[in-house]
């Protein structure tokens, strides 16, 4: 029988251990104390961050996000979120490292279309060489494609983020057979983003992801917190149901 206390089952990344298996990205929050409140509720460790859309300290005359969301509570996992051409995201990471102390994870995200934010998997392959080149450790959003992930594997990408649902749209866009090949075949994490609904994090859990990236379906919601507990527990049942399948 497995023990959730399990050490051995902590979900790993680039050499640190969580408890947590979700990560909660903050980027629509009206606030940083809603977030704060949200990100206990979920039990999440990881906070992905918009070093576009909030203040690392960029901004002298701004609040610091940091100064709620404090790295020493939380790992904080700067994201090039709103950026759509490799140069764009290049820059935002290396500001990135720049705001917390050479830290070298980020989140490396070039978005192909406003409404849907899907990934422009081209932009994406040129920002990453250059930066996994430069010494960064990239977990790479993109899509469901068995072929373009073995590509960003053998470059060097930390960890993997396919797209799961288009902002909003409560619609779950990716194939699971795809998904499933792509968690089959990687060595390194598969973190689905783009979680919709409680039931989307636990089919991607059961499916075999590492772990689930959430935003709008929690900040979205009518009771956030309430949101935030259901999508812990799922990602929890969803992680026990693999396990036990």
């Amino acid at each position: 029988m497995h023990d959730p206390e399990d050490e051995s089952d902590r979900f790993t990344i680039d050499g640190q251990l969580f408890d947590s298996r979700l990560l909660l990205d903050i980027g629509h929050y009206r606030d940083p104390q809603r977030a704060l409140v949200a990100a206990r509720a979920s039990g999440a460790e990881i906070i992905s961050v918009s070093v576009r859309r909030n203040n690392l300290g960029q901004r002298s005359k701004e609040a610091n996000l940091l100064d709620t969301l404090s790295p020493d509570e939380f790992m904080i996992l700067p994201a090039s979120s709103g950026c759509y051409t490799a140069e764009d995201a290049i820059e935002c990471c290396r500001q990135a490292r720049d705001l917390l102390q050479g830290q070298s994870l980020v989140q490396l995200e070039v978005l192909g279309d406003e409404q849907t934010l899907y990934p422009d998997i081209s932009a994406t392959l040129s920002a990453a060489q250059v930066l996994i080149n430069e010494g960064f450790r990239l977990i790479v959003y993109c899509n469901d494609d068995p072929v373009i992930a073995r590509r960003l594997e053998a470059m060097g990408a930390a960890a993997l983020m396919p797209m799961g649902a288009p902002p909003d749209s409560r619609l779950t866009q990716y194939n699971p057979g795809n998904l499933r090949r792509l968690i089959d075949q990687a060595c390194i994490p598969v973190l689905l983003g783009g979680i919709s609904s409680a039931s989307d994090a636990a089919q991607a859990m059961e499916l075999g992801c590492d772990a689930v990236v959430i935003n709008r379906a929690i900040a979205h919601a009518q009771e956030p917190v309430l949101m935030a507990q259901a999508m812990r527990f799922a990602v929890q049942a969803g992680r026990l149901g693999y396990l036990a399948d």
